[in-house]
């Protein structure tokens, strides 16, 4: 399938800009046949500035360029899926995206339950009643045991019937263990990088 430029009378489609990793959208631009080929000949993403009226490619001031993994054409053929590695911020302002947001992985609800655990532990004073602070006050080793504990629960758990509660400990021990990664200044996306490292 190749892309229809003929549909807009300026030749210009729209390209919409995903992180290839963390699937956040970084960016709308548009290109013309130009600045597409250009993008598959460089592999850095290229657009065509309205404001200049010539082809811009992204980074070019700034060495935060768009490194293309691979770019998908809608059904109607008449708008790009441009999938890229940033190198910087995206964002002429300095931000991560163009809408201001942090670029990083997101994971459904545990991405919010990871900002949980981080903002008690850095708010041990604030949340006296927390579960999760208390955890950050008694240390680390209390930590590390209770992951331990519960991977045990999980273990016992497998090899009997009652899918509910195998999965209720394996909830305790992901919760634990996220404690724990953040005890050690680490999050979920150490975890992913060191297992994209592996893959190979």
């Amino acid at each position: 399938m190749t892309i229809d430029f003929s549909k807009f009378s300026d030749g210009l489609v729209p390209a919409i800009v995903q992180d290839a990793r963390t699937k956040n959208v970084l960016m709308l631009g548009y290109m013309n046949e130009e600045a597409y080929s250009k993008t598959l000949e460089t592999q850095r993403v290229t657009f065509y500035s309205r404001s200049k009226e010539r082809l811009w490619t992204k980074g070019e001031e700034s060495s935060n360029y768009l490194d293309l993994v691979d770019i998908k054409i809608d059904c109607d053929q008449d708008s790009l899926l441009v999938l890229a590695e940033p190198t910087g911020p995206v964002c002429h302002k300095g931000t991560d995206t163009c809408w201001g947001e942090r670029n990083r992985a997101q994971y459904g609800f545990l991405s919010h339950l990871e900002d949980v655990i981080r903002d008690r532990k850095d708010n041990l004073e604030d949340n006296p009643d927390s579960y999760v602070a208390s955890l950050f006050k008694k240390g680390i080793n209390k930590v590390a045991q209770k992951v331990g504990e519960e991977a045990v629960e999980v273990i016992i758990e497998a090899k009997d019937d009652n899918d509910l509660l195998f999965l209720n400990e394996s909830a305790d021990l992901l919760f634990h263990f996220m404690v724990l990664l953040r005890a050690k200044g680490f999050g979920l996306h150490s975890v992913e990088k060191t297992l994209m490292a592996r893959h190979k």
